[in-house]
């Protein structure tokens, strides 16, 4: 166990997270965007811009950092890193550096200034560096500040943030940018030439930097349903995102300090909604707002203490405001029914579900309906003579679509390798005719994608730009993928099973599977309100390139049954995980929303580095062996609570 900074982990929850150097090449033949990936799990609010250079055509440059909020633009100052913790008795310092150059700001002595919180104001005040150097294992640096020459005056300098003046910026290549200098650009149509808005942000979606633009209000546009801007309502003040990718901002403009963009049609209008109301009202909603996310959190912290997790609390009283709030969102986003229930099978230790096995003696049960087709016969289009005696089963499956009978929930996997090959293959299929719903008949149908946090942003704006690919906007729900906290599986006094902190800030998480679903629909509460739109049936189906969306002969089957449940599988593969099928009736599926205790939650015993607080003060905690429990549950659990007779089974051949 070794001490370490305040913000040092294997992935740090900052408030500007920090990124290597990298490059990126603008070519002019296909879609590249201008970013850096984010390979950190971490969901970042839209108020953070990003510590990346990158090396670009002249005319088409992009951000480098040293980052800078917002509200700093103007202060002449910009962050470099954050006091993290006391190094040794000597009065050192130890620094988490959030800069692209940090041998030129902690290596050189000199001037630099320091911003404190003291009783409740910030203060800035300029300190001498007299020697610094860098400490690789905690990936910090350890400075020495004249005028502190003990422990005690170090400790009263962490969670401080470490600036330098901004005309003491390094100059960057032709063809660079910082991301600050991206910040209050104007933007303009490139076709008529009116103005759009000022830039006001920049962060990184995963799949492309977004531009967060601030509409002008003499913006001429419908909002997102459709509805024209009414006399005397202004957009002043909305926010929008934009990709800063070559094929929607093929100009920018350092000197005028202004870009020129081509959006697809529905871009700005999106998440775009016309507020009539007044000043006054929109502050006393914002109030309540407020207050309904603080009894939210008292209502979470509770539980949490309830669970003996009080812990989890500790970085609530250190850094700096973002990187609170973003430790109180994400203890708010603790499901903890999910948790207590997962940390209770942990001592009952029970035999993980065998899927293949499971199925098998289903096949053997009488009571079970089992049906054998090709793999040919999955799509729309199958001939008669493919689909053999079951052409009716099809034709009752495309008739209940057909009537908007039935909703789809499509779990993106997390195999992708690139945002850029996850929305490629959701595109294709998506415009997959044979795999999918008809054109026509897809207004009809309620549709909920349930991806990753670094992956939703991403979803949303393709669906945005494709028209949701004839699908209503009003019927597609987005949702992240259910997580739960990693816990420790060494029961340490009375302690039981500690939540493992990523950071200070970051709770260290990971996703549940599959049967996360049944959680996320139910805290949604989807099943009843798809049974309220008439909805009679939910496929749940995986983004496997086998499986076909829309299953229309897996649903007439399912309806020709009675059946509460019906599976697909692939008799030629063990993955059930990863290529999964399934058709609930509402019926069925609003039960199990409500008896999410019969689902079956295994535990996995796995590595994980982690922080925490010991004798106030932050330590690493990177072990040589397993000292954690990640969660997961699989789909096919639900089949525990579902009878015999009220399932079905459909194996398809090669």
């Amino acid at each position: 166990m070794q001490r370490a900074s305040i913000l040092c982990s294997s992935n740090p929850l900052l408030p500007i997270p920090t990124f290597p150097p990298t490059t990126h090449k603008l070519a002019a033949a296909s879609l590249q965007t201008r970013h850096t990936r984010l390979d950190s799990p971490l969901r970042l609010p839209l108020n953070r811009l990003h510590n990346y250079r990158l090396a670009l055509p002249p005319l088409h440059s992009t951000a480098t950092a040293e980052i800078v909020k917002t509200a700093e633009v103007e202060s002449g100052f910009v962050s470099v890193g954050y006091v993290a913790n006391v190094h040794g008795l000597q009065g050192e310092i130890r620094v988490k550096p959030s800069t692209d150059f940090p041998e030129l700001r902690f290596a050189e002595p000199g001037r630099r200034w320091l911003r404190q919180q003291i009783s409740g104001q910030e203060r800035v005040e300029e300190v001498e560096l007299v020697e610094g150097r860098g400490h690789p294992g905690q990936k910090s640096w350890i400075l020495r500040l004249r005028g502190i020459d003990n422990v005690d005056q170090a400790r009263q300098l962490i969670g401080s943030t470490l600036l330098v003046r901004e005309e003491d910026r390094p100059e960057l290549e032709e063809g660079e940018i910082y991301t600050r200098d991206l910040v209050g650009m104007r933007v303009i149509l490139k076709e008529t030439g009116k103005p759009v808005g000022n830039v006001v942000n920049v962060f990184n979606s995963g799949a492309s930097d977004l531009l967060q633009v601030m509409l002008d209000s003499s913006l001429d546009i419908l909002d997102s349903t459709g509805k024209p801007k009414p006399a005397g309502t202004t957009l002043s003040g909305h926010l929008v995102l934009i990709p800063f990718v070559e094929e929607i901002v093929p100009d920018v403009d350092i000197k005028k300090k202004e870009m020129q963009i081509t959006p697809p049609k529905g871009l700005l209008e999106l998440n775009l909604r016309f507020d009539e109301r007044s000043k006054k009202e929109r502050r006393q909603i914002e109030w309540k707002e407020r207050k309904k996310s603080q009894k939210r959190l008292i209502a979470a912290k509770k539980k949490l203490c309830e669970m003996d997790q009080k812990h989890v609390f500790d970085g609530l009283r250190f850094g700096e405001k973002a990187q609170r709030s973003l430790l109180a969102d994400q203890i708010v986003g603790v499901n903890s029914l999910l948790l207590q229930q997962a940390l209770e099978n942990v001592e009952i230790h029970s035999k993980r579900l065998n899927v293949t096995e499971m199925v098998s003696v289903l096949k053997a049960e009488e009571t079970s309906s089992t049906l054998e087709i090709s793999e040919k016969c999955l799509i729309s289009s199958a001939s008669e003579d493919k689909l053999s005696t079951h052409s009716h089963l099809q034709e009752k499956g495309v008739d209940l679509l057909s009537k908007g009978k039935v909703a789809i929930a499509l779990v993106v996997n997390n195999s992708y390798d690139t945002e850029n090959s996850m929305s490629s293959f959701v595109q294709t299929l998506l415009r997959d005719n044979l795999r999918l719903l008809k054109m026509e008949d897809r207004a009809l149908v309620p549709l909920i994608l349930v991806c990753s946090a670094q992956k939703i942003e991403s979803l949303r704006m393709h669906f945005s730009e494709n028209d949701y690919f004839g699908f209503d906007s009003e019927k597609v729900q987005f949702f992240e993928e259910e997580k739960l906290p990693v816990v420790s599986n060494s029961v340490e006094e009375e302690k039981k099973h500690k939540i493992l902190m990523k950071s200070p800030w970051e709770i260290l998480q990971s996703p549940v599977g599959s049967g996360g679903v049944f959680s996320l629909l139910s805290s949604h509460n989807v099943p009843e309100n798809l049974s309220e739109m008439g909805v009679e049936y939910i496929e749940i189906c995986s983004t496997n390139p086998r499986n076909v969306v829309a299953n229309s002969l897996l649903l007439g089957f399912v309806n020709k049954n009675k059946a509460d449940v019906g599976i697909q599988i692939f008799k030629d593969t063990n993955d059930f995980e990863e290529s999964f099928d399934v058709i609930f009736s509402t019926d069925y599926m609003k039960k199990l929303t409500k008896q999410l205790n019969k689902l079956q939650i295994n535990a996995t015993a796995k590595q994980n580095a982690y922080v925490e607080m010991v004798d106030k003060e932050w330590v690493d905690v990177n072990p040589s062996s397993p000292n954690s429990y990640e969660f997961d549950c699989t789909i096919y659990s639900s089949l525990k609570a579902c009878s015999f007779d009220k399932l079905c089974i459909m194996e398809v051949t090669e």
